[in-house]
């Protein structure tokens, strides 16, 4: 038995090193700006904390957290909740809960992810961004500045710069039956399809209904602060 002990001994320390790290995450996702009332996991989040992707973000009622990612920063207001992920590509997060604010110089600097939507920048251009969720299938996007694509699989759509969109995912028939008639308005405040998009012959991802421009000053004043500190240097 006791010529048995460095064996067992070398097997447990191989053991260990093939043991994966509960606590290990995934790419280094970016660096926290600013943080009030918020959290990564079970831990508290702060200015200059790194987070990581597969890192789930919350904020408390009261609370809000910005975080820069390369050429994007992403701010979680009051009662939200995000999932981020970070690949080779680009930076992404997935909202669960509240509302998100996002900014990029680039057009794959960020990706954002509501249920089966993604939402990106339209261009290359400065883009400043807002998603709220408001139920299990609907949010509200909003485009403060630059235009924002939204996609569900092959069904891409774009919100232009200053617009404000209620959407509904998977829509049910009579989500259908409402958004036709929305579309019927003769300002054209609706489903989107006045500008030349037809319905989709296959079954409808989503769909979309015009709420007015993005007028909230608060949520102006922290776009431009976000934007300003996104902008390139040259």
């Amino acid at each position: 038995m006791l010529c048995l002990r460095p064996v067992v001994a070398a097997v447990l320390v191989i053991a260990m090193g093939f043991t994966p790290g509960w606590g290990a995450t995934g790419l280094e996702f970016g660096t926290v700006v600013a943080a009030d009332g918020a959290n990564v996991g079970g831990g508290h989040l702060s200015a200059g904390t790194t987070v990581f992707g597969g890192d789930r973000l919350f904020t408390t009622s009261a609370g809000s957290v910005q975080v820069r990612a390369g050429a994007a920063r992403l701010l979680l207001s009051g009662d939200s909740a995000a999932v981020l992920a970070k690949d080779e590509i680009s930076p992404a997060a997935s909202l669960t809960r509240g509302t998100a604010i996002f900014s990029t110089a680039t057009s794959k600097a960020f990706v954002m992810h509501v249920g089966s939507m993604v939402i990106r920048p339209g261009t290359d251009a400065p883009t400043v961004a807002q998603v709220t969720v408001v139920g299990p299938k609907q949010l509200v996007v909003r485009s403060t500045r630059g235009s924002v694509s939204v996609a569900v699989d092959d069904d891409v759509r774009v919100i232009p710069e200053g617009m404000a969109y209620r959407i509904i995912l998977d829509p049910t028939e009579a989500e259908l039956a409402a958004a036709d008639a929305a579309d019927q308005d003769p300002q054209g405040v609706g489903s989107g399809r006045r500008a030349g998009r037809p319905r989709r012959a296959g079954r409808n991802r989503f769909v979309w209904f015009a709420i007015g421009v993005t007028a909230i000053i608060t949520f102006l004043a922290i776009s431009e602060a976000m934007e300003s500190a996104d902008r390139p240097r040259h």
